[in-house]
């Protein structure tokens, strides 16, 4: 039987370990793969859980209406800390911001990640 699909949603690195730290106290043995993914995240995620919910929460109150849930949760992931480097990461995506708006987001990760 192949799986259905039912939904997808956008998460956090931080979110991902989460999980994964959750399988592994449940005596959940993990896959290669997702052993290998909890290595790397233990290395890159540096962010404690309110932090985490202060930045999602503080981005989302900016209304900035081209920014969706997969843009936060990917600064979330980089902490940009400049609008040049926002800029950067925001190329992945097919959205354009305002200088205004870059800058307010850098300021926005700057203040919360400190």
């Amino acid at each position: 039987m192949k799986p259905k699909l039912l939904n997808e949603v956008s998460v956090t690195n931080f979110e991902v370990k989460e999980l994964l730290t959750k399988l592994k106290k449940d005596n959940e043995e993990l896959t290669f793969r997702a052993q290998k993914t909890f290595e790397h995240l233990e290395t890159v995620v540096t962010l404690k859980k309110s932090q985490v919910e202060e930045l999602q929460s503080e981005l989302a109150k900016l209304k900035i209406s081209r920014l969706r849930d997969q843009h936060i949760n990917k600064i979330i992931d980089i902490l940009p800390n400049s609008a040049e480097q926002l800029k950067v990461v925001m190329q992945a995506y097919p959205v354009s911001l305002k200088q205004e708006d870059l800058k307010k987001i850098a300021d926005v990760v700057k203040k919360v990640v400190g």
